[in-house]
């Protein structure tokens, strides 16, 4: 089996163009004794939205490590994926997120629940689960996520069906759904994972608060971070208990610009020996348009232009993000507004620093959504990126270290 290292940051690269800056993020977190996995994610939707393949994502990978001499673990990610769309990334990736959020609460046959109890209820009445778990609450969990599991399970089979046991990464994604999961909850999915005999390395929950894309959190920091160590603590004691790898972490999806986590998630699992999967996929994106703004002339006016049809389509963009999305429309500028700023104005309107009262958190929600828009628009897009790479690269790789690696890992 391969092995997830102890930290792992999800990238993504919607347009496959910033590996480069990316990897620089790492270095310079490596320099200051942090070394962290890059794992590069593109889920299937995505992939459809901008028209490209697992085989794309996978080669714009292996070229950034190549050009860059980047010498550090990667993977490339299957990301959300389902038995629908598996079989298209297997040749390509060696990290799979299994997206079972869907089976979630489907009620699970009551023998198999009944079984499930049978085998595990005086494990978890013995004293050693970190968490308080009664045969009760063990019931109504496991006929919320039994079927989850067993969907996991055949999604995992079949991956190694077409790449063998031994040669990638099992994520487990339960976080695109309603009702955040319990510590205790926690245990049950673990201890039925098991039993599957699905060697998940991370597994992502849905935790307590808003995990909006591309913005901070929403919700109660000190019961996040009390929720998160308990999790921490049930992942600790799945691996012991239960047989599952030692490499067994929490992964936290939608966790770019979490500002207000960061400095207690890095306390944790620095204290804990722990390890963390951090997913930051489409805020390399947005840098993307910052830069753009930033670099001023026909950069600006792309950014401007993707700003436009991000607002005049918001309905349609949105639908796939419903949930994870908070845009009040009052703050919305209207785009003939935005055509009259200069680049630094609508450069610090979608960067993300809080202390600037120019930022705009419900314009960088737009546009985190937004990237089909510069899809549609082809080489276009992509020639802008070409011509202002240093200022595209500059804020990709401030972003992903000054406001993420090293908040996290650094303290």
């Amino acid at each position: 089996m391969k092995i997830i290292e102890r930290y792992s940051i999800g990238t993504g690269d919607r347009f496959g163009r910033q590996g480069l800056a990316q990897i620089a993020a790492f270095k310079q977190a490596r320099e200051k004794g942090v070394t962290a996995a890059i794992v590069w994610n593109k889920s299937n939707r995505e992939h459809n939205f901008i028209g490209t393949q697992p085989a794309d994502q996978r080669a714009a990978a292996d070229r950034a490590v190549e050009v860059s001499g980047w010498d550090g673990p990667y993977h490339v990610d299957a990301d959300h994926v389902g038995l629908d769309t598996v079989d298209r990334f297997a040749p390509y990736c060696d990290f799979f997120t299994l997206d079972v959020a869907d089976y979630i609460g489907k009620g699970a046959n009551p023998d198999l629940v009944e079984a499930f109890i049978g085998r595990h209820g005086r494990l978890f009445a013995s004293g050693g689960l970190p968490v308080a778990l009664d045969v009760g609450e063990m019931r109504a969990a496991a006929g919320r996520y039994l079927n989850a599991v067993g969907e996991a399970a055949k999604i995992y089979r079949r991956v190694v069906e077409l790449r063998g046991k031994d040669d990638f990464i099992t994520e487990v994604s339960m976080d695109e759904t309603e009702t955040a999961q319990s510590p205790a909850e926690l245990a049950v999915i673990l201890a039925a994972l098991a039993d599957e005999g699905i060697p998940v390395q991370t597994l992502a929950p849905k935790f307590s608060g808003r995990f909006n894309k591309g913005v901070d959190y929403v919700g109660d920091s000190a019961a996040f971070l009390k929720e998160f160590e308990a999790d921490v603590h049930v992942a600790r004691w799945a691996s012991k208990a239960l047989g599952l790898p030692a490499s067994l972490k929490l992964s936290v999806h939608s966790g770019s610009d979490k500002f207000s986590l960061y400095k207690g998630i890095g306390e944790i699992v620095r204290r804990e020996g722990a390890g963390l999967h951090l997913k930051t996929a489409g805020t390399t994106w947005l840098e993307e348009i910052v830069g753009l703004a930033e670099a001023g002339g026909d950069g600006l006016a792309v950014a401007k232009e993707v700003y436009r049809a991000a607002y005049e389509n918001i309905n349609e963009l949105i639908v796939p993000y419903a949930t994870v999305v908070d845009i009040d429309r009052s703050r919305l500028p209207e785009p003939d507004a935005v055509d009259a700023w200069d680049g630094p104005a609508l450069a610090a309107s979608l960067r993300h620093v809080q202390s600037d009262r120019r930022f705009n958190a419900s314009m960088r929600q737009l546009v985190h959504v937004g990237f089909k828009v510069a899809a549609r628009m082809g080489d276009r897009y992509l020639d802008s990126l070409a011509k202002h790479e240093a200022s595209v690269s500059r804020n990709v790789t401030e972003n992903l270290y000054d406001r993420h690696l090293a908040p996290l890992f650094l303290g």
